[in-house]
């Protein structure tokens, strides 16, 4: 028995009370632009996954899974809130008044500090606070910002803090928590620390150090995002690919062998039967090398709030308690990570802001509504402001605020080519009357209506 199993069994004893189930360990791995068909559980023929396929075939895999955002760093400010794109502090990579990348408000409060806060255990309760780390990218706040990892509730931060910055794998520094540390073996040109593998070892590192405690890993490494550039190209050297297609290869499948090392991390210390794993990638693919075919029948890819810049792979372990080879259409999204961590966890009493709902019960095997509406808003690309909107089976997109909606049947249509506005009014209706108070205006974000001709 581990020492939390044994301090819980203590405490239930002496205070007669039924034993507590030991707090679950959680961890949180986030590909970069990993595309939804990248990996072979998902019906990859190309590039090798036995590790991520592993962990599907030990958990559920869901189908129907979607990213906080379009891009990045949106995307990382809906899972630490869990309030969707029309109320998140961050609501693009960049202001559209300034052009400065927007940090997390010191207000904001997110999943690692929900996880440490004392407030939502009883007297009678001897679980402790989870240790909680950050390895990869964080993309939600600049040195000397509100928007600091450690100023969140993160015990320890290693890895990028601007996005921009991530976009190189032999970086010439990082960061440990609010201090800049120098990676000597890449100065002056030298390419011997590849920043991903550096966040797989520090992830590794944690979870030996917390085994005796509750603990909360967000590991977010920068591959497969480009530049497409792996330390070597493996098993795929020698196809008949482009140079660019090799790389992304091999980097999908280094992403994978990260995969494969926290689970036998987890196995040696003795931790699998009580850590939920989750997998999944921050927005929708970007190579769309046409036989790797990463977006699948999805329309469009990152930036888009097409299902293609949106859905993205999602796999949850627990070995005893998420069915093993399981696999579900359940609509669900980043802002709903927060309140289901927190419903895992034993919290009482969530932020009355956010907009997710607990999928525990969904995990755990059980019925939800599926109807429930899932919102997107982006501010990028050629087609200017958008939103989407998914209820059920239906799907609503919407460019400019007074756009006409685009509505698509995703049970028949998954690649969203025919709209069928036209023959769905109360579907037409019902979205537009979902849109009215779906968001709240962000000075940082302004979106103004057209004016309408009389």
């Amino acid at each position: 028995m581990n020492r939390r199993a044994f301090l819980t069994a203590a405490t239930g004893a002496a205070y007669a009370q039924p034993a507590r189930q030991p707090q679950p360990n959680f961890v949180f791995i986030m590909a970069d632009d990993l595309g939804v068909f990248d990996a072979g559980c998902y019906g990859q023929k190309l590039i090798r996954t036995p590790n991520i396929d592993r962990l599907a075939g030990e958990g559920t895999r869901f189908t129907d899974c979607y990213a906080g955002a379009t891009v990045c760093a949106p995307s990382r400010s809906v899972l630490m809130t869990g309030q969707h794109t029309g109320h998140t502090t961050v609501r693009s990579n960049a202001s559209l008044r300034t052009g400065d990348r927007v940090p997390l408000e010191a207000k904001d409060f997110t999943i690692a500090q929900m996880l440490k806060g004392p407030e939502w255990r009883d007297a009678f309760d001897e679980s402790r606070g989870y240790a909680t780390a950050i390895t990869g990218k964080w993309g939600l706040g600049e040195p000397g910002t509100t928007g600091l990892p450690n100023d969140h509730g993160f015990d320890e931060f290693y890895g990028f803090l601007n996005q921009q910055h991530a976009h190189g794998h032999y970086p010439t520094y990082l960061w440990r928590n609010k201090t800049r540390e120098t990676l000597s073996g890449n100065l002056e040109g030298k390419r011997r620390e590849y920043a991903s593998d550096l966040f797989c070892r520090e992830a590794l590192h944690f979870i030996d150090r917390h085994r005796y405690d509750p603990f909360y890993l967000f590991f977010t490494p920068t591959v497969p995002h480009a530049r497409f550039d792996a330390p070597d190209l493996g098993a795929y050297a020698n196809q008949p690919w482009p140079e660019e297609a090799k790389h992304y290869a091999a980097m999908v499948t280094r992403m994978d062998s990260y995969v494969g090392r926290i689970l036998d991390k987890l196995r040696e210390c003795d931790l699998e039967r009580n850590t939920v794993v989750f997998f999944t990638s921050d927005n929708g693919g970007t190579f769309e090398y046409a036989p790797f075919g990463s977006m699948g029948p999805l329309r469009e890819s990152k930036g888009s709030v097409y299902d293609g810049g949106t859905r993205v792979p999602m796999i949850a372990r627990w070995p005893g308690r998420i069915q093993a080879g399981a696999v579900s259409d359940f609509p669900w999204a980043f802002c709903d990570v927060m309140p289901t961590l927190g419903d895992l966890a034993g919290v009482r009493g969530l932020p009355p802001n956010i907009d997710g709902m607990s999928v525990m019960p969904t995990l755990l095997g059980k019925k939800q509504n599926p109807d429930r509406p899932l919102y997107w808003e982006s501010f990028g690309g050629k087609a200017g402001f958008a939103q989407a909107v998914r209820m059920g089976r239906w799907s609503a997109v919407r460019h400019g605020l007074d756009g006409p909606l685009e509505i698509y049947d995703l049970t028949a249509d998954a690649g969203q080519k025919t709209n069928v506005a036209a023959a769905h009014p109360e579907i037409v209706r019902r979205m537009e009357e979902y849109l009215k108070d779906c968001r709240t205006d962000s000075p940082d974000y302004p979106v103004t209506r057209r004016r309408r001709r009389a």
